[in-house]
This record gives structure tokens, C-alpha cells and sequence, in this order.
């Protein structure tokens, strides 16, 4: 049905498109082309209501927490079957096919032909030609009818611009060797090439080794590649670890495909071969999904809200620099909202903060930061560099060695442009170098290694591959150390970030990385630098599981542990705020003190005939 005279359609707000830098116009879209969108809608509660509880559930030691269960989320958070319904007759009207709608998800999924689609949300699509390929694009707002315009929160999927990364750095120099053998993979000879495999990293790191993930699941989030089964079996086999049997899930047609794309193989096995490897006892989930903003919404909330496999946490090894004509405040908005819909799951998001350091690989002069590793509600996870005496870990730096277009990597870290400050990370994070000094969202949480030349060893199509790094790497590391904590603690951390700040930052639990800067243009476009407690480089620092696991089980008690000492970026620590205000008030006993004698002295002594000399 064609819009009726009197149908007043308004701008969906955060809907916005403007085109890639350099993008030139091929032709007017196919208008028989069937396109599938995804279009999320208004929870049924206030967001103030959402943003309270993962703030209160932030601040609560996971010991304590209770989780909302997924029938719970939907009632209290998910979409208004309701609203779900107008959506559907709207789309019905405009000879739409509705395909799936999901509550909890807070998605319905319309399909339909170029032409019908662009009538029915009043846009222009375009094929457009860019230096990041050919998209099908459109310039300004998506429409919606009026009476939707407070049910409809976004519509992703009629722009498919790439949209996701991988930040994985493969070594320039090195070959891939055939697999023959345990000849071709020893820890002797990774060691000897500066590279390691994954248990001897998480042994530096002091995993717990009482624990494996039994019980566990960790998704992984893929946006192209795949694995192959006979791969997994020999490198595990190599490892003397049991093979994982990895399930992989299809969103929006993509599929597990190995061998078609090389490098984003690597990253899919760097993934899995990392989690598996330091968590062998949790089952591996791979969501692949397209590398588009429609593909990002789906992915996301699809694995969050996944009843079948229920992962506890998921790693990201994907993103895309925030500051580009890439992220539309819509899907931000999404994306951020299904991740606090993970965190009142308890479902822990670790997401890779990028390889290009503060520049992110927007050569524009200016720092940016990678999203969704922005995102307040994810564990943001740079890169170190481990340094070496012999054959021995000696301690760590920032990993920097220089740019990507010099063969090189560094860790991102920054501060956001678009992601408000937190409140738990209120007077640690300094302002941008970037000439607004914008205080936003500080990135880097945590760290871990990433550098090529200190990287790891992993078995890609049939092929040996030493000195792997980026921080696609420190992610699933960091998600296989949370299956082994969640594990112990028999329910799982989920969102730990501001315990992090307010606590266990400062509980002796990290390698405080205290040397070197993530500016990989040295000083052209400025960055930022390593200090004492937590930085913009590697946040609070790699971790020491063993020691993390504890201050969780504790609760980690304001004091508990050693220092590792405070941040520039803080003039007054959080402890130190405390001590402040308990010297204050013991200044003010003593002066009362003083002040009561000096009154007995002169008042009440002469009184009952004494008299002291000198007063």
C-alpha cells in the first residue's frame, strides 16, 4: 500500500549517513534487489531504568550479584509486543515480508525489494565506489511514519558499508611452514623465534591452574574467515589438549568459510586457538555475521541473547575507528544497549582496542579511538610487548612498533569523542590530546601481549604460523581468564569494569606497565604514555590471574593487597580521597582536644583554687 496523503513520515533521530571519504557513484541500486533490514525497537522500560541497575550491579562484588534470567530481561526490558505488532502491520502495508521478530532482541526483520524498501523509509540508495570498496549507500535520515517514531529506535541494513576489522598483525616475514609433525610446532622453537604459544603466555600471566572454563561457554564474534575441524585437531593435539568441537551460528547468511579469506582465517583461529587452548574445559561458540552495521546490531544481540549455548562471555577482535564515517549514533546506541543487556545477564563483552595506537588508522591529524572497544560496557583490551632476557620473560612495555602501513602495530588507546565519561572512571582518565582536550571514555581496561615479536604460534589453512600478534589476541586471552575465574566462583563476573577502578586496579593484580607510548607516527599526531596505575597504553596493566581470581573470591576490600601505586592522570586516588577526609577529621578531634583544656585551664581549675603558672 502506498502512503496515504495524509501519512506524515519525520526523521528516525541517529539515523544519519554521510558518504566514505572519496566515494564516487556507480549507479542508482538494483530496485529489484532483495534486501533484508534489521529495525530495533524502544525497550519497554525507561533507559534511566536499564542505565540504574547495570550501575548498581557495576558496583557490587560478583559474589553477590544476582543476574536477571533471559524470561526476566524480556519482561522487564525487552521490546512491547504491542509496538511489535504496529511494526509488522506497517510493513505489511508496504508489501514487506516480516522474516523473525524477537522480544528480547528487541528486533523485527523485514525483508523486501530495493524499490519497496526505499518507498517505504523515504531514502535514496546508491551504489557508490570508495577506497574501502563498493557499497550501497544513502545520504541523510532514514524516514518513518509519525505515529512509529516512538517505537523505532533504528533500521540497519539499507547501507552496507564494511564495517568491521579484524586487529590481527601477521608477521611480514614470515612464511607460512606446512604442518608435519610435531617437528614443526614445539614450544622450544616458538621460544627461540620470540613466540609463544598460548599456555606459556597464560603461565607468565599466573592463569589458575586449578581451573579450565568447565562449565563455561565463550562466544566469539567473526566477521568473515573460518575454521577448519582437522586444523583444530592438530594443533591441539600438538598442545596435548583435547580439540575443541566448535559451534558455529549463521547471522544474516554468513557462514563459517574457510579458506576464502586468508587473513580473516588467521583471525578466526587466532581466536579460537587462543580461548580453547587457556580454557580447554569451556565449549566455543563463533557467531559470523556480515562485516556491516546491520551485521554489528545482529551479532551482538543475537549472542547475548543466545538460550541455546548461553555464553557467559564473549571476545570481540573486530572494530572499527570510532571517529569515522562508519558508526551511526543509531548503532552505537544499539550496540551499547545490548551490551548492558549483557551485563544484567551476567555476560562478560572483552573487545580488542585496536593495532594502529591512538591514531587508530585515521590518518586525519587528530587521536581516535576503536568502537565498540569505546563502549563503557566492555572490557577494552590493549597490547604489551613482553621483554625478554634469554629465554626469559623479563616484564613488559607498551607495544609500539610503529605504524601499520610500515609493517608495524601499537596499542590502541585514547579517549572517546562519542562515549561520555563513566562515573567509575571519573578523575583517573586525563583529557585528549587532541586539540578539544575532550574527557570522555578512557581505553584501554586492561592489556595483554599482542606484539608480532613477541606473538604467538597458530596453525591457519594447513600452515604454521609464528610471531601472531595484535590485540585480537588479548581479547579471547582475556575471555578464557573469565571462563576460568567464572568457573571458581560459580556464577559468572559479568560487567567488572568499575570494580576494576574503584578496586581491584589497585589491588596488586596487574603487571603495572609503566614504560613506552602508543603514538605510532612518533609525535605527529601525539598520544599517550605509560605511567604508574592505570593509562591510556594498557589501562591497569596484563593481568595475574591467580591474583585477580582472589580479589574476586574476597571481594577485594578497600586496602587488600600491595599498591601499584596511583595515576598521573588522578591528582587523588579514590583510597587517597578516603585517607584525606580521615586525617581531616583527626585534625579536628585534636583541635577540640586542645581547645577543652585550654577552657578547663582557665575556667574551672581557678574555680576550685588552682592556679597554674604561666597561663
Amino acid at each position: 500500500m502506498a502512503d496515504s496523503p495524509s501519512q506524515r513520515y519525520v526523521a528516525l533521530p541517529g539515523s544519519d549517513r554521510t558518504l566514505i571519504p572519496g566515494s564516487q557513484v556507480v549507479g542508482p541500486s538494483d530496485p529489484s534487489e532483495v534486501i533484508t533490514v534489521t529495525i530495533r525497537l524502544r525497550s519497554r522500560a525507561y533507559q534511566a531504568d536499564l542505565d540504574a541497575e547495570v550501575a548498581a550491579l557495576g558496583a557490587t562484588p560478583p559474589t553477590e550479584r544476582t543476574y536477571l534470567t533471559p524470561e526476566q530481561y524480556t519482561a522487564q526490558y525487552g521490546a512491547d509486543p504491542a509496538a511489535l505488532q504496529k511494526v509488522a502491520q506497517f510493513a505489511r502495508d508496504h508489501q514487506l515480508t516480516v522474516v523473525r521478530s524477537d522480544l528480547a532482541q528487541r528486533t523485527i526483520v523485514l525483508s523486501g525489494t530495493a524499490q519497496v524498501l526505499s518507498a517505504a523509509f523515504h531514502v535514496n540508495l546508491v551504489l557508490y565506489s570508495s577506497p574501502q570498496g563498493n557499497y550501497r549507500g544513502r545520504i541523510g535520515p532514514v524516514q518513518v511514519p509519525a505515529e512509529l517514531q516512538d517505537l523505532i529506535e533504528g533500521v540497519f541494513g539499507l547501507d552496507d558499508r564494511q564495517q568491521a576489522r579484524p586487529h590481527i598483525v601477521l608477521p611480514s616475514s614470515a612464511a607460512g611452514v606446512p604442518m608435519s609433525g610435531a617437528a614443526v610446532l614445539t614450544a622450544t622453537q616458538a621460544q627461540n623465534a620470540r613466540s609463544f604459544l598460548p599456555p606459556e603466555v597464560g603461565n607468565y600471566y599466573n592463569f589458575p591452574t586449578n581451573v579450565d572454563g568447565t562449565g563455561q561457554c565463550i562466544g566469539i564474534l567473526e566477521f568473515g574467515g573460518g575454521f577448519s575441524q582437522s586444523d583444530l585437531n592438530a594443533y591441539f593435539q600438538e598442545l596435548d589438549l583435547p580439540a575443541p568441537q566448535v559451534q558455529a551460528v549463521s547471522i544474516d547468511g554468513a557462514e563459517n568459510q574457510p579458506g576464502a579469506k586468508p587473513d580473516s582465517d588467521g583471525e578466526v583461529m587466532l581466536d579460537i586457538e587462543v580461548a580453547a587452548s587457556l580454557a580447554p574445559g569451556a565449549k566455543i561458540v563463533v557467531y559470523f555475521a556480515p562485516f556491516t552495521e546491520q551485521g554489528w546490531v545482529d551479532a551482538i544481540t543475537t549472542a547475548v541473547h543466545d538460550t541455546t549455548h548461553r555464553p557467559t562471555v564473549l571476545s570481540i577482535s573486530w572494530g572499527y575507528t570510532e571517529g569515522q564515517d562508519i558508526w551511526t549514533s543509531q548503532a552505537i546506541q544499539a550496540v551499547n544497549q545490548a551490551f548492558q543487556a549483557a551485563a544484567v545477564l551476567g555476560v562478560t563483552i572483552c573487545c580488542a582496542s585496536g593495532d594502529d595506537g591512538s591514531q587508530d588508522q585515521l590518518e586525519d591529524g587528530h587521536a581516535h579511538v576503536d568502537f565498540p572497544a569505546a563502549s563503557p560496557y566492555v572490557l577494552a583490551c590493549g597490547g604489551t610487548s613482553l621483554q625478554f632476557s634469554g629465554a626469559t620473560i623479563t616484564g613488559e612495555t607498551v607495544w609500539n612498533n610503529g605504524t601499520r602501513a610500515a609493517a608495524g602495530g601499537a596499542s590502541g588507546g585514547g579517549i572517546s569523542e562519542l562515549n561520555p565519561l563513566p562515573t567509575w572512571q571519573q578523575g583517573i582518565v586525563p583529557p585528549s590530546v587532541n586539540p578539544t582536550h575532550h574527557t570522555g571514555r578512557g581505553v584501554p581496561d586492561v592489556a595483554g601481549n599482542a606484539d608480532e615479536r613477541s606473538g604467538y604460534t597458530i596453525l591457519v589453512d594447513g600452515q604454521v604460523i609464528s610471531g601472531v600478534g595484535g590485540t585480537s589476541a588479548v581479547s579471547p586471552l582475556w575471555a578464557a581468564l573469565i571462563a576460568r575465574i567464572n568457573q571458581q566462583l560459580g556464577k559468572p563476573v559479568g560487567f567488572i569494569n568499575p570494580l576494576l577502578y574503584s578496586q581491584f586496579g589497585r589491588a596488586g593484580v596487574f603487571h603495572d606497565v609503566t614504560s613506552g607510548t602508543n603514538d605510532p607516527t612518533g609525535g605527529v599526531i601525539g598520544g599517550y604514555a605509560a605511567g604508574p596505575g592505570w593509562d591510556a597504553c594498557t589501562g591497569w596493566g596484563s593481568p595475574d590471574g591467580t591474583k585477580l581470581l582472589r580479589a574476586l573470591m574476597s571481594g577485594a576490600k578497600s586496602g587488600a593487597g600491595s599498591s601499584t601505586g596511583t595515576t598521573s592522570a588522578a591528582p587523588v586516588p579514590a583510597t587517597g580521597r578516603i585517607g584525606g577526609i580521615g586525617f581531616l577529621v583527626a585534625a579536628i578531634v585534636v583541635v577540640l582536644v586542645l581547645l577543652l583544656l585550654v577552657a578547663i585551664a582557665a575556667f574551672v581549675l581557678p574555680a576550685l583554687g588552682v592556679h597554674l603558672g604561666g597561663l
